[in-house]
């Protein structure tokens, strides 16, 4: 949970940079937003045990990986327990996100697969739950954008 904390300029400087470069050190990152490394250190400490940096990861890239095939899958779930989509989910390496949304549908899943057979069977799998509708992406214009300060 993020704490109370109010951001200012040099923080949405830090955080632009890191998310560009999570490996970042703090000698370059304080040159960067011109501070002393003590004192980005110090900021960046802050954002993490506030919750606004949440951690550090690698960007895979999936087709480099064997998983080429992208698809969002929009689940209509009948039921008010989600134990079982959760459940599911949670067993299902291929589905990479999951959000609960507003509207018609109550999910949309990100579904990573390495074939049409493959995704065919993830798809099953979900619609065993509800109904689907699956849409499978042809290209990423914008496939990750860092956030910044509207």
């Amino acid at each position: 949970m993020v704490d109370d904390i109010t951001l200012d300029a040099t923080d949405w400087r830090i955080l632009a940079v890191l998310q560009r470069d999570g490996r970042r050190g703090f000698t370059d990152l304080a040159r960067d937003v011109a501070m002393s490394a003590s004192a980005v250190t110090e900021r960046v400490r802050r954002l993490e045990r506030a919750g606004v940096i949440r951690g550090y990861a690698a960007v895979v890239d999936p087709s480099a990986v064997g998983l080429p095939i992208t698809a969002l899958v929009r689940l209509r779930y009948p039921h008010p327990d989600y134990r079982a989509f959760h459940d599911m989910v949670e067993v299902t390496p291929q589905v990479v996100e999951a959000h609960h949304v507003t509207g018609e549908d109550c999910f949309v899943v990100k579904v990573l697969a390495e074939s049409m057979p493959d995704l065919e069977a993830i798809v099953a799998r979900l619609a065993a739950l509800g109904p689907v509708t699956t849409n499978v992406v042809y290209s990423s214009p914008l496939p990750r954008r860092p956030v910044l300060r509207g």
